[in-house]
C-alpha cells in the first residue's frame, strides 16, 4: 500500500499496519457475534457486543475488499465511544440501568394490587394475572424484531421506539375501561420494552474496556434484579392507599421521565452504526466512493437478518446439550423469582400482613442481591485461578454459579417451613436473602458461561436463553395459586427446593467435563 499523506480525512487510511485503522482481513470469513472495533489489543471477543449474528453467515471476499479503503477509529479517537470521559461512560451507565429498572419494575409492580382489578372488573384472579403473564411473554418475542433492527438504526433509534412505545402502551392500562384493554395494553407494553433488557449489555460492551468493565455491569445487573424486587413493595403501598390505577399512573409517570432522559442523553454507541455514519460523511467530502465501514463490506439484507434471529435461537435450543442445561436452570430461578409475587401473599395475609407489608418483606431478596453482589471480587478471584491452572476457558465462570446451586435450596427451605401461619413473618423474609445472593450468583455465572462459549453465536444463545426464560416463567401466574392451594404452601415450596437439589449437579458437571462436552458441539468455541 502507498503512503498515506496526513492531509487524508480523519479515520481514514491505507497504511495496513496504522494503529485502529486497517484493510480488512481477506482470508477469514466474517464470522463473528462479537466484532472487533476497538484500538489496541483487546481480545477480539470481548469488545463490540452485537444485537444479532446474521453477519456470521457472510463471508469475506478478498478481490472486492481489496478495490475499498477501511474507515475505522483512529488513536484517541474523540468520536470512538471508547474515548468517551469517565463522567460521560457513568451517565450512559446510570441511563442505561434506568431503562432496564423501569421494565423490570413493569413486569412486578402491578403484582402490589392483583384483588382492585378484580373487584372492579368483576373476573378471576387467574385472569388479572394475565396483566403479568402476557407482558413476561413480550420479554421474549420483543428482541426478535428489535436485535436486526439495532444493527441497521443502532441502539439510540431502537431505545427511543422501544422507551416511546412503552411509554404509550402504559397509558391505556391505567385509563382501562373493562378488563380486555387492561390485558392488551399490557402485552403490547411488554413487546415494546423488551429493547432494553438485550441491548444494555451491548451498549456498556460499547463503552468500556473490558478490565474497567465490572462496576458498571454490577450496576447493571442490580437494576435488572432489583426492579422486580421494589416492584411488589411500591405497588402495594400505592395499591393499599390510593387504588390500583395508580400504580399505572407512577409506571407512566415513571417511564415518561426515562423515557425523556433517553432522548436528550443517550448518544448512540454503537461502532458498526457510527463508522457506517463517518464513512458516509468522508465520502461525501471527499468525493470517494471506495470510503467503507466494515459493516458495509460485509452487509445482510434485512430479511436475511430477521430470519436467522428467528430461527438460529430455536436450533440452538434443540440441538446445544450446554444450551439447554443452562437455559433451564436460568428459566427455574427466573420463574422461582416471579412464583414469589404470587407465593408471598399467599404465606402472608394469613399472619396478618396487608399488601404495603407483604411488600417489604421483599426486602430480603434485595439484602440477599447486595450480599452477592458484595461476593462478586471472590468471584473474579476464582476466575483467575481457574484460568491459572486451566487457561482461559468458559468453565472458569462456574464458581460462583455452583456456590449459587447449594445456597438455593436452603432458601427455598427456609421459605417452606417457615409459611405456617403460627411462625413469625420474619422468618419469610429471611428466607429471601439466600434465595437472592442465589439468583444473582446463579444468572450472572450462567450467562457469562453461555457468552463465553457461544462467541460467534452469542445473540442467538443468549435470545435462546431470554426466549425460553420469559416463556415458561410467564406461566408462572397461571398456575401458582392452585398449586399452593392443592400442597399447601409448605409442600408446594419443599418440592421447589427438592426441583433445586436435583438441578444442583448441573454446573459442577459443567465445571468438570464442560470441555469434553464443548468438543462435541459444532457451534461451542
Amino acid at each position: 500500500m502507498s503512503f498515506v499523506p496526513p492531509s487524508l480525512p480523519k479515520g481514514l487510511s491505507e497504511k495496513p499496519a496504522s494503529p485502529g485503522i486497517h484493510l480488512p482481513p481477506s482470508t477469514q470469513p466474517y464470522e463473528r457475534d462479537v466484532v472487533l472495533h476497538h484500538v489496541g489489543d483487546q481480545h477480539p471477543d470481548e469488545d463490540h457486543i452485537s444485537n444479532s449474528d446474521a453477519h456470521t453467515e457472510v463471508n469475506s471476499d478478498p478481490e472486492r475488499d481489496a478495490k475499498y479503503n477501511l474507515v475505522t477509529w483512529d488513536d484517541n479517537d474523540p468520536e470512538n465511544p471508547r474515548n468517551l470521559s469517565r463522567f460521560r461512560k457513568w451517565t450512559i451507565t446510570l441511563l442505561s440501568s434506568a431503562l432496564c429498572l423501569s421494565v423490570a419494575l413493569g413486569s412486578s409492580i402491578v403484582t402490589g394490587d392483583i384483588p382492585g382489578p378484580m373487584e372492579e372488573f368483576k373476573v378471576s384472579e387467574e385472569v388479572v394475572n394475565l396483566t403479568v403473564t402476557l407482558f413476561v411473554v413480550g420479554f421474549g418475542i420483543g428482541p426478535l424484531v428489535f436485535a436486526p433492527m439495532s444493527e441497521i438504526l443502532g441502539r439510540y433509534p431502537v431505545y427511543c421506539i422501544s422507551m416511546g412505545l412503552y411509554f404509550i402502551f402504559t397509558l391505556p392500562s391505567a385509563l382501562a375501561p373493562n378488563i380486555g384493554c387492561l390485558i392488551a395494553s399490557r402485552a403490547l407494553a411488554g413487546i415494546a420494552s423488551s429493547a432494553p433488557m438485550t441491548n444494555v449489555g451491548g451498549t456498556l460492551a460499547d463503552i468500556w474496556d473490558v478490565e474497567d468493565r465490572g462496576a458498571a455491569m454490577a450496576v447493571f445487573s442490580s437494576s435488572i434484579f432489583m426492579g422486580p424486587c421494589i416492584g411488589p413493595l411500591i405497588g402495594g403501598f400505592i395499591g393499599e392507599t390510593i387504588g390500583w390505577r395508580w400504580i399505572y399512573w407512577v409506571l407512566f409517570i415513571f417511564v415518561g421521565v426515562v423515557f425523556a432522559a433517553t432522548v436528550f442523553f443517550m448518544p448512540e454507541t454503537l461502532s458498526p452504526v457510527l463508522l457506517r455514519r463517518r464513512a458516509a460523511r468522508l465520502r461525501k467530502e471527499t468525493g470517494d466512493p471506495t470510503l467503507k465501514s466494515e459493516s458495509e463490506l460485509h452487509h445482510v439484507s434485512l430479511s436475511e437478518k430477521v430470519k436467522i434471529s428467528l430461527t438460529r435461537p430455536l436450533i440452538l435450543l434443540a440441538t446445544e446439550p450446554l444450551l439447554i442445561c443452562m437455559s433451564g436452570y436460568l428459566t427455574f430461578i427466573y420463574s422461582l423469582l416471579y412464583l414469589f409475587f404470587f407465593a408471598y401473599p399467599l404465606v402472608l395475609v394469613p399472619k396478618g400482613l396487608n399488601a404495603g407489608e407483604i411488600g417489604l418483606t421483599f426486602i430480603g431478596v434485595m439484602i440477599g442481591i447486595f450480599v452477592a453482589m458484595f461476593l462478586l471480587p471472590l468471584q473474579e478471584k476464582a476466575y483467575r485461578k481457574v484460568c491459572s491452572k486451566r487457561g482461559v476457558v468458559p468453565e472458569a465462570r462456574l464458581p460462583f454459579m455452583m456456590f449459587g446451586s447449594v445456597l438455593l435450596p436452603f432458601g427455598l427451605f427456609i421459605f417452606a417451613w417457615t409459611s405456617m401461619r403460627h411462625v413469625h413473618w420474619i422468618g419469610t423474609a429471611i428466607a429471601g436473602i439466600p434465595f437472592g445472593a442465589a439468583m444473582v450468583a446463579v444468572y450472572i455465572s450462567a450467562n457469562s458461561y453461555i457468552i463465553d462459549t457461544y462467541q460467534r453465536y452469542t445473540a442467538s444463545a443468549v435470545a435462546a436463553k431470554t426466549f425460553l426464560r420469559s416463556i415458561v416463567g410467564a406461566t408462572v401466574p397461571l398456575w401458582v395459586n392452585q398449586m399452593y392451594a392443592g400442597m399447601t404452601p409448605q409442600w408446594a415450596s419443599t418440592l421447589l427446593a427438592f426441583l433445586a437439589i436435583a438441578a444442583m449437579p448441573i454446573p459442577f458437571i459443567f465445571f468438570y467435563y464442560g470441555d469434553k462436552i464443548r468438543a462435541r458441539s459444532t457451534k461451542a468455541n
